[in-house]
């Protein structure tokens, strides 16, 4: 029913439409908190008032999982370009004028994995700071930076971690492969790794090596993609993450007959001496992982 021209319509809180945005790109109450920092309870409390307001539901919401509504989807667009113009008109007054150029250097598993975000948040809040971004294998990544070709870095390390680097995750490797497959039966067995350097190559080696496992590297390839393109052709089986297990891709371990994997350690390490705009950078990363490390993040959708 419309609110009669007579009657002042009620103002939407850009804080409560902060929240709401935040929720619908995560799929997650829980994660939304995070990332807004606030408590649940308190994001669900804005939400139910931002319902109130409207006087209409915005998400459908169940024991597992939440949703749009076909009215949320409507306000995602109004609520996404409120922020735009609030964050353009107070960074005219209240934001440094910080410029520049920050090198940043990642493998390329988490390049695809937390750069998007990272990189989304950061050109919002610096928007004349120009971000060059590296992919390559981690010790290629470690050497540049040393070299002064990288502001800040990311890579992994199953073992020895520089004074320098400070660890943003920690997490098991596991063997993956396609769900209902057969490569793990093969002998000898088929693996799907890449160059000497990469983290999960050597830990994957030296325990198949202990176990005394007949093996063959089958395939190798560089990015993530080829290594799931392998797993899930069924051409061989690979060192990988558990967050990176779902779907068609499914974890292998000693019930299979194969050797127990360590963890490894998502390591950042800035250049000395950097800048205001690489300095910012990082904590734009740091904030990233914190979704990573909850593992309610990592779950299905959360309802409040």
């Amino acid at each position: 029913m419309n609110a009669p021209l007579n009657h002042p319509l009620p103002l939407l809180e850009l804080d409560v439409l902060r929240t709401f945005v935040a929720i619908a790109e995560t799929g997650s109450f829980t994660a939304a908190a995070t990332a807004v920092f606030r408590t649940p309870s308190a994001v669900s409390m804005q939400i139910k008032k931002l319902e109130d307001t409207l006087r209409r539901p915005v998400f459908t919401r169940d024991a597992r999982s939440v949703s749009l509504t076909t009215d949320g989807e409507m306000l995602l667009g109004y609520a996404r370009r409120l922020l735009a113009i609030n964050r353009d008109a107070v960074s005219k007054f209240v934001v440094p004028d910080v410029s520049g150029v920050v090198r940043l250097g990642s493998p390329d598993d988490y390049g695809e994995r937390v750069l998007p975000g990272v990189l989304k948040r950061f050109a919002q809040s610096h928007p004349s700071v120009a971000v060059d971004v590296i992919i390559d294998g981690s010790s290629n990544l470690r050497e540049r930076l040393n070299k002064g070709e990288l502001d800040i870095t990311l890579f992994t390390s199953c073992k020895t971690i520089p004074a320098e680097a400070e660890i943003l995750l920690n997490e098991p490797v596991v063997w993956a492969g396609a769900k209902g497959g057969s490569a793990y039966l093969r002998c000898p067995l088929p693996i799907s790794v890449w160059e000497e350097g990469c983290a999960w190559r050597a830990d994957a080696l030296e325990a198949l090596g202990r176990d005394g496992h007949d093996y063959r590297i089958a395939y190798m390839s560089a990015h993530t993609a080829g290594q799931r393109a392998a797993i899930l052709a069924d051409l061989a089986i690979a060192p990988l993450p558990r967050s990176f297990i779902g779907n068609d891709i499914v974890a292998l371990g000693p019930e299979q007959g194969l050797p127990a994997l360590s963890s490894y350690n998502l390591c950042m390490q800035i250049a000395p001496e950097a800048s205001a705009p690489v300095r910012a950078a990082a904590e734009h990363i740091r904030a990233m992982m914190e979704t990573l490390r909850d593992p309610a993040s990592t779950k299905g959708a959360q309802a409040a």
